[in-house]
């Protein structure tokens, strides 16, 4: 090779850097998401991590990420199970969540989350979505996945994550550790999920990701005592 040659090589690997560089970034910003998704045991689980953007804070809008609606379509609201003396309410369930995440959070240091109705509805409805259709996803069968379902509402995420998780109430579970219990309380419900997902590491690491700023919980109960829980988490544009 000669040295004319080599000496062109040497002044172009910088721009091809250059380019591959720019082509990741143009990727990122029009939508592309990495998903990690994990199942653990009999209760199910599964974590994903989401970048929406990967720009400065209000350099870029992204098309669908900064919507105008408050609530998701489709979110239910509340539900519940009975069954004698079991009475399971579906709100109550999401703010012990909440509350049981924060303070695994300030155990490790890490600031409390802030709770975001809006992201709560958007995990609300992708629980009872999975409920109805019968899938276990972060992906609907439409092949729809978390980025999507911001679309249509005013969360203002920068960044977003979101766990899932499958359990019954009022009926034997058996946990990871071979363990068979019955949850018959919001309280006992509300502590299994959270030890489902700090048992995992990908949804312990969302958990305890520093960069969040709020989160949202929802839960679905059918009249059978299954339950869907969906966690969010968002980091905000300032």
């Amino acid at each position: 090779m000669s040295s004319d040659s080599t000496l062109v090589r040497l002044l172009t690997a910088p721009a091809r850097i250059a380019y591959r560089l720019v082509s990741l970034l143009v990727g990122v910003l029009f939508g592309l998401v990495r998903f990690v998704v994990v199942a653990v045991g009999v209760a199910i689980v599964a974590a994903v991590v989401l970048q929406a953007a990967g720009v400065a804070p209000g350099a870029v809008d992204l098309p669908g990420v900064l919507g105008g609606a408050d609530t998701a379509p489709g979110d239910p609201n509340v539900s519940a199970y009975s069954d004698g003396d079991i009475e399971i309410d579906s709100d109550s369930v999401e703010r012990l969540i909440h509350e049981e995440v924060n303070d695994r959070r300030a155990e490790r240091g890490l600031d409390a989350l802030e709770w975001n109705p809006t992201v709560a509805s958007v995990a609300r409805a992708h629980s009872e979505d999975m409920a109805d259709r019968d899938y276990f996803s972060h992906t609907n069968p439409d092949g729809e996945g978390p980025f999507d379902r911001y679309r249509e509402v005013s969360a203002g995420c920068r960044a977003y994550g979101e766990n899932i998780a499958l359990s019954w109430a009022g009926r034997p579970v058996e946990r990871d550790s071979g363990a068979v219990e019955t949850y018959e309380t919001d309280e006992q419900l509300a502590t299994a999920l959270v030890e489902q997902w700090m048992n995992s590491s990908g949804h312990r690491e969302n958990i305890l990701r520093e960069r969040w700023e709020s989160g949202g919980v929802g839960v679905y109960v059918t009249a059978e005592g299954k339950v869907l829980a969906t966690h969010n988490f968002c980091r905000g544009w300032v």
